[in-house]
């Protein structure tokens, strides 16, 4: 429901559910504001942290209890042009009271750190919106390079909002006079005296990050008391100036949780962690061949730290030599990933097709990208799919499994784990850049909801002779599953061959027969259609004659986008695809069953081409691929017009 509130809040991207309200109770000289959601938005150059300011402001904002979810945008470059356009590095932060989806569409704080800052990301900034600025950063020449003839500070420009002119770098600078810094080092704990303002301003806890500043910077504790000495001035400016006289607090999401443990996670984390735990669960070693790629880097990096889960990863010299270890690993017995992103599954290509002749488990994380070649490394797309569904020579069939939230890549990992040990076949795992780098509360499991992933592998002898004898035949498969024997090398009696070439029903010995050929690329598809997946649930509280059908990271801004337009008594329904191959069994079901289906996704409409050519039906596509995501009042927009075509 998008209904307001006179706050700063007021001109948020429209409330996930209801908005509560404002409260307003004076202390002392200061005013305290109850707010039910607050939309920040942290810019600067590449270089003035915003990232970390965003991080720990999203730590804090965790801890104490909100609901919330982040959006990070950065350049590609390590270090981009200072103080230019293409160069402004932000991050994005909604928290609230309640259960929220999305980042939020439109900020309702913005914290430019320069001219760059300001321009690029005014034209999200709803009027009355409150605009928190750097003045010293405003020279002439600054202003000059993005465009700016007269300053907008006081050309009238900025009239419409609650502007906030604050020297950050002159009193960073002040502030920090007595720890014998140069200017310049000085000057680079401006984000932290931002961060403090900002906590200051909606009531954040502080312990955590004056803890994480002196851990961060143990090795140099002068640093490290510096940027805390910030963080402190941050703080006492907003509770000592004149300028801030209202502050805001946005209670704890009591709520919106079931009861246990929580914890801020992001997509890559949560996909490393559900990792491991899959192999704990399959009683496997944990093997990553990987090669570094944005944005997919963060999980070699997190599962390097984790040799005493019995993990082991390697960063091969290019993206043929990470799947081929990995690929080794699966034959050896390990639980074998490879992780990259849309470049990076060209490469690996052949050796995935290996692995299909193989039929031996393997996860390939792709993390998407805005394409194509280098394209946009830092931005998020879902254009991957048909490459993930098709793109090798040959009828070479691979489950697809994509999640649908940062927290929901834990399960996405345990799941396509599920398949591919139970069906030994490599399986897509397809998040995005949005997933990866966003954040959300994630309730950490117990030990006992975890699936059991324990497979058997081949001890013995598993086929009968005409004569009587005993052999093992590396191809027979289990009538079920279709799935053929896993025989640990070195285990006596059970050797056989391997590589690419054609294989033999049941023997494995390389065989040209045509027939054999249709045989064994009939019975590895039909391995991929029996996968059994859950069937597609269906969210219809209304008996809408109209679907709206997401992948992967959609299902955030379609689910506000279907809130709302079920508060303005829009009858629409809802359903979100986990598993794209195989498709769940009702899927032609629930396709027929409507008037209309409408799917929404970052591409020129890939799962859409897959729905009509499977099942024959009108699915209209509703597309965006300029590297962000969906903003769920563009798709209540989109959608209420697709009920009333």
């Amino acid at each position: 429901m998008t209904s307001q509130v006179s706050s700063p809040a007021e001109q948020a991207d429209g409330a996930d559910e209801a908005v509560v309200g404002e409260q307003r109770r004076p202390t002392g000289e200061k005013e305290i504001r109850r707010l039910d959601r607050v939309i920040i938005r942290f810019a600067g150059d590449s270089g003035d942290g915003m990232q970390l300011t965003g991080d720990r402001f999203t730590s804090e904002t965790a801890s104490f209890g909100n609901d919330l979810s982040t959006l990070p945008n950065f350049p590609a470059e390590i270090r981009a042009p200072a103080g230019t356009l293409p160069g402004v590095s932000s991050f994005q932060l909604h928290f609230a009271d309640h259960d929220i989806l999305t980042p939020g569409d439109a900020p309702n704080v913005l914290v430019a750190m320069n001219p760059a800052a300001l321009k690029a990301n005014l034209g999200d900034v709803p009027r009355g919106a409150e605009i928190i600025v750097n003045t010293d950063e405003f020279a002439k020449r600054a202003m000059a390079k993005v465009g700016y003839d007269t300053s907008p500070l006081e050309d009238g420009s900025l009239s419409a909002y609650n502007v906030h002119p604050v020297p950050l770098t002159t009193l960073t600078v002040e502030a920090l006079k007595d720890f014998g810094l140069s200017r310049k080092e000085a000057e680079r704990s401006k984000n932290m005296f931002a961060l403090g303002l900002l906590s200051w301003m909606y009531h954040r806890p502080t312990e955590g990050t004056e803890k994480f500043l002196r851990t961060k910077f143990a090795k140099k504790p002068a640093i490290a008391e510096a940027n805390v000495a910030a963080f402190r001035a941050g703080w006492n400016f907003g509770e000592t100036t004149e300028d801030f006289a209202v502050s805001y607090e946005v209670a704890p999401a009591t709520k919106a949780f079931p009861a246990g443990t929580y914890r801020n996670i992001s997509g890559n984390l949560a996909l490393s962690y559900g990792l491991i735990a899959a192999s704990k669960q399959a009683d496997l070693p944990l093997y990553l061949g990987s090669y570094p790629i944005t944005p997919a880097s963060d999980i070699l990096h997190e599962l390097s730290r984790h040799k005493n889960f019995g993990v082991r990863t390697f960063q091969a010299e290019d993206e043929i030599a990470g799947i081929g270890a990995a690929l080794g690993a699966a034959f050896g017995g390990s639980l074998a990933v490879t992780t990259t992103s849309g470049p990076g599954v060209a490469l690996k290509s052949e050796a995935i097709g290996l692995a299909v002749s193989l039929e031996l488990p393997l996860l390939i994380v792709d993390i998407q990208r805005g394409g194509p070649s280098t394209g946009l490394p830092t931005k998020t797309e879902q254009a991957d799919l048909l490459q993930a569904m098709y793109g090798r020579n040959g009828e070479a069939p691979v489950p697809v499994v994509a999640p649908k939230t940062p927290a929901d890549c834990f399960d996405a990992a345990m799941d396509a784990a599920r398949i591919a040990l139970a069906y030994r076949t490599p399986v897509f795992l397809l998040s995005d850049g949005y997933l990866a780098n966003g954040s959300e509360p994630w309730r950490v499991p117990e030990i006992d909801e975890l699936p059991d992933l324990r497979v058997q592998f081949a001890t013995g002898p598993n086929h009968t002779l005409a004569d009587g004898t005993e052999v093992f035949w590396p191809y027979k498969r289990d009538p079920q599953t279709l799935a053929r024997p896993w025989a640990v090398p070195g285990t006596p009696g059970l050797e056989h061959r391997i590589g690419g070439i054609e294989k033999q029903d049941g023997t494995g010995n390389i065989s040209y027969d045509p027939a054999n050929h249709d045989f064994m690329v009939r019975t590895r598809q039909a391995k991929i259609d029996g996968i059994e997946v859950p069937d597609l649930d269906v969210d219809d509280p209304d008996g809408a004659r109209t679907l709206v059908l997401g992948w992967g990271s959609t299902y955030g801004p379609i689910t506000a986008a279907v809130r709302r337009l079920r508060a303005l008594g829009e009858p629409i329904a809802q359903a979100h695809l986990r598993h794209i191959n195989p498709f769940p069994k009702n899927l032609g079901e629930v396709l027929k069953s409507y008037d209309k289906v409408v799917v929404p996704e970052m591409n020129l409409g890939q799962l859409a081409t897959l729905i009509r050519a499977k099942y024959l039906v009108d699915a209209h596509s509703y597309n965006q691929v300029n590297g962000m995501p969906f903003k769920a009042e563009q798709l209540a927009t989109a959608l209420k017009e697709a009920i009333h075509a």
